[in-house]
């Protein structure tokens, strides 16, 4: 699953039009495309994803009771997540520290 952050704060007011027009205009991206388009808020303890299944558009939402989420540095543009980054990212843990593991080598006959 491609998931795209949107790197720069966003009104957290907007709804579904209002985030499928950020997709279009400042991620570049086409909004129906299945991809999971991450959104944060200014405070960064508050994040939107919306999402395409097919019949309609998905709008999900997690707001931190206590804490921040894990953000990147603020730049114009979008950063490409793992669908495990997002999950370390929803839990609030720091998924930019995380490396995957070295792919297992096939055992060689000798």
């Amino acid at each position: 699953m491609r998931v795209y952050l949107a790197t720069t704060p966003c009104d957290m007011r907007k709804g579904f039009d209002g985030l499928a027009a950020q997709v279009q205009s400042v991620l570049k991206a086409d909004p129906f495309s299945g991809a999971l388009f991450v959104f944060r808020g200014k405070r960064g303890d508050y994040l939107k994803i919306l999402a395409w299944d097919g019949s309609g558009m998905c709008l999900f939402a997690k707001r931190l009771e206590s804490g921040r989420f894990v953000w990147p540095p603020i730049v114009e543009g979008r950063l490409q997540l793992t669908a495990a980054q997002l999950a370390l990212l929803l839990e609030g843990i720091d998924w930019r520290r995380t490396v995957a593991a070295e792919p297992v080598r096939r055992p060689e006959m000798v």
